[in-house]
């Protein structure tokens, strides 16, 4: 039996005013759209949240007030936590867990690829120190070091309380590999890998793309056989138009997040915090005249504050 449950897990990206400033009221809105109209299982703080740019000061403000938005009892908030430093990592556990989280989302440390004992190290010292929270590991090459199902068997089989992984890849035989490997473990597909598995294998969907449209999202979610295999063709579309909008100017995975947040939000900034690059409203612009028209979210609404 999988440990964590099949679902739509989507991320909350976080609006800044032109100096910097988190909008709160905007990302308050955010949530409650995304809760009422996508899924209930929510994080922030992962790459397309810019989990790696913000400040401590930043990070426990936000936590807080995305936990004041999540305290529904049918509603799973997770908090990422990206760092070079395990203390740091490890100190923005203990302040998750005050304000009340019990899921987190982590990812390895990234200034130097870690070897086998240095992960068993990195798990024992937050799966293995924090025994009553679940973790769902981001598992990406930004780290330098991409996990298989080898590491996932040993791991998994050493912490009760990691239960899910999380990664963008497409390759077949390396997500069979993790899914025979530590059955235990829910894979967070997206949507290509998603389409591609989902039909001969338990796994929930990590939307970005197909957020496009929430309705549809919800179709794609639920769809299997040649409808799934359709939809998930869809997605190529929708990334295209989205590299075109860019046109490689835009490059980091908030950027294109907020783009398509922005389908619903017409007043959600499309800032990045710095020095990355953030989208434009030219770009915004691109993006929504080549999206393919069934994936259009139709007239944008103001969000509710």
């Amino acid at each position: 039996m999988k440990r964590y449950p099949e679902a739509i897990v989507a991320t909350c990206v976080i609006p800044w005013s032109d100096t910097g400033e988190f909008l709160e009221e905007q990302f308050r809105a955010e949530v409650r759209l995304l809760r009422k109209n996508l899924t209930r299982h929510l994080y922030i703080f992962g790459t397309a949240g810019e989990g790696y740019a913000v400040s401590e000061r930043q990070f426990g403000t936000i936590a807080g007030v995305f936990r004041e938005e999540t305290r529904h009892a049918d509603t799973t908030p997770m908090l990422g936590v990206i760092s070079l430093s395990l203390p740091t990592i490890i100190e923005r556990i203990e302040l998750g867990r005050d304000l009340g989280y019990r899921q987190f989302q982590i990812s390895l440390p990234a200034w130097g690829a870690l070897n086998d004992r240095e992960v068993d190290t990195f798990f024992r010292e937050t799966c293995g120190r924090f025994a009553d929270c679940a973790f769902l590991h981001y598992n990406l090459m930004r780290t330098k070091k991409l996990l298989t199902g080898d590491d996932y068997a040993r791991l998994s089989s050493a912490h009760a309380n990691l239960v899910a992984v999380k990664t963008g890849s497409d390759d077949r035989q390396f997500l069979t590999d993790i899914i025979v490997k530590a059955p235990e473990l829910q894979l967070c597909l997206s949507e290509f890998g998603y389409a591609m598995l989902r039909d001969h294998h338990e796994c929930s969907l990590l939307i970005s793309l197909a957020s496009a449209n929430h309705r549809m999202a919800q179709e794609f979610f639920q769809a299997r056989g040649e409808k799934l295999q359709t939809m998930g063709q869809e997605q190529h579309a929708i990334l295209e138009a989205l590299m075109a909008s860019v046109n490689g100017e835009a490059h980091m995975d908030g950027a294109f997040d907020k783009l398509l947040y922005r389908l619903h939000d017409p007043n959600f900034p499309l800032r990045l915090l710095p020095p990355y690059t953030a989208a434009t409203e030219e770009m915004f612009a691109r993006f929504r005249e080549s999206l393919p028209a069934r994936w259009c979210p139709g007239e944008p609404v103001e969000a509710e504050v």
